[in-house]
C-alpha cells in the first residue's frame, strides 16, 4: 500500500513539474505602455516619450515603427497604432520634437540629418540588448508582463506627414549604414507624406531606395495647403518606378492617418476626416503591412482585388502612378 502511495505521489510531483516547465502561452492580453527612449542630440542625450503597443500574441508579426508628423505627438497616431496592434504587430511610437535649437526634429527646419541618423540607430542597433531600442523595449515589456520576450526580427516603418519624410530618410540610413538591419526591413508606409521646407531628405531617401526591392507605398489626400500641395507624394511618384505606389483618397484629409486620435489642431487647418476615408486608410495600411511581414499578397487589397475595386468604383480612392 505504501509503495502504491509513493508511486501516486511521485506521479503527481512529475505532473506538477511538467506543468511548471510548460512554455508560455501563445496569447496574452493586448497592452499599451507609456515608455521612453534615449537618443543623442548635439552634445546632449534626449529622452523622448515612446509608446509601446503589445499585441494579444507573444509572437508579433513584426515591429511597426510609427512616426507622427510636424507639430504632432505619438498620442495623435494612437488610433492607427491600435489597428496595427490588433492585427498582431508590436508597435513603437515615439514623440520627436518639431522645434529644437539644435535641429533635433522630426521635420527639417535647417538640417536634422544627424539627428535622424541617430534615430535610425534605434532600428540599426536593435539586435544589441544594450542599445536604446532594446533597452526601451525591455523596460516596457516588464511593465506589460512580457519579461523575457525579445524584439521581433523584422521591421516596418510607417510615417505620417513630416514623419513620412523622416522614415524615408531613416530607411536610407539603414540601407547605407546598417545593412544587416535593412535586410529585415519589410515595408515603408507613407501616410500623406510632406517634404520639409528645407533640405532634401525625401529626395535623398527615395533616390537611395529606388534600386532596392523594398515595398514603398503611400496613402495620400489630394493636394492642398495642409499637405504642402502633396509635396511628399509628388516626390514619391516622380522618383520611384514601381508597379504599384499606393492610393490617393479622393476626398481625403491630411488628418485621416490620425483617425479617432486626431484633434482640432489638425482638423482646423486640414479639415475633418470622413469615416469612409479613415476606414479605407486603416484597412489598406494594415493589410499591406500584414502581407509585407508574412511575405504574401492578399489580392483583395490591390488593384483588381475585390476590396480595392470597391473603393475605386465607389470613388473613394485613385491609384497613384
Amino acid at each position: 500500500m505504501f509503495r502504491s502511495l509513493r508511486r501516486v505521489l511521485a506521479a503527481l510531483a512529475l505532473s506538477a513539474a511538467t506543468l511548471t516547465a510548460a512554455p508560455a502561452a501563445a496569447h496574452a492580453a493586448a497592452t499599451e505602455v507609456d515608455g521612453s527612449i534615449t537618443v543623442p542630440c548635439y552634445t546632449f542625450t534626449y529622452t523622448p516619450d515612446a509608446d509601446w503597443y503589445f499585441p494579444a500574441t507573444t509572437s508579433p508579426k513584426a515591429l511597426v515603427y510609427l512616426q507622427h508628423g510636424f507639430s504632432r505627438s505619438n498620442a495623435n497616431v494612437a488610433d492607427l497604432a491600435r489597428r496595427y496592434q490588433a492585427a498582431g504587430f508590436l508597435v513603437f511610437a515615439p514623440t520627436l520634437p518639431s522645434a529644437d535649437i539644435y535641429g533635433c526634429t522630426v521635420n527639417n527646419l535647417g538640417n536634422n540629418t544627424v539627428f535622424l541618423s541617430n534615430v535610425a540607430a534605434w532600428i540599426g542597433q536593435a539586435a544589441d540588448p544594450g542599445a536604446a531600442l532594446a533597452t526601451s523595449y525591455a523596460a516596457a515589456a516588464r511593465t506589460a508582463g512580457r519579461t523575457g520576450s525579445t524584439l521581433p526580427a523584422n521591421y516596418i516603418l510607417a510615417g505620417h506627414s513630416a514623419g513620412g519624410e523622416a522614415v524615408t530618410y531613416i530607411a536610407e540610413i539603414l540601407r547605407t549604414t546598417y545593412p544587416a538591419a535593412f535586410a529585415h526591413l519589410r515595408y515603408l508606409q507613407l501616410l500623406d507624406p510632406v517634404k520639409s521646407i528645407a533640405g532634401d531628405n525625401m529626395a535623398t531617401g527615395l533616390t537611395g531606395l529606388a534600386g532596392t526591392t523594398l515595398p514603398i507605398r503611400a496613402i495620400s489626400s489630394p493636394p492642398y495647403l495642409a499637405n504642402s500641395n502633396a509635396s511628399g507624394t509628388v516626390e514619391l511618384t516622380d522618383r520611384l518606378d514601381r508597379d504599384f505606389l499606393g492610393v490617393r483618397l479622393t476626398t481625403g484629409s491630411h488628418c485621416d492617418a490620425e483617425g479617432a486620435s486626431t484633434n482640432f489642431l489638425c482638423t482646423l487647418t486640414a479639415g475633418t476626416s470622413k469615416a469612409a476615408n479613415v476606414a479605407a486608410l486603416q484597412t489598406l495600411a494594415v493589410n499591406w503591412a500584414i502581407d509585407a511581414a508574412d511575405g504574401t499578397t492578399t489580392a483583395s487589397y490591390y488593384p483588381g482585388g475585390a476590396y480595392y475595386q470597391s473603393l475605386l468604383t465607389g470613388g473613394v480612392i485613385q491609384t497613384l502612378s
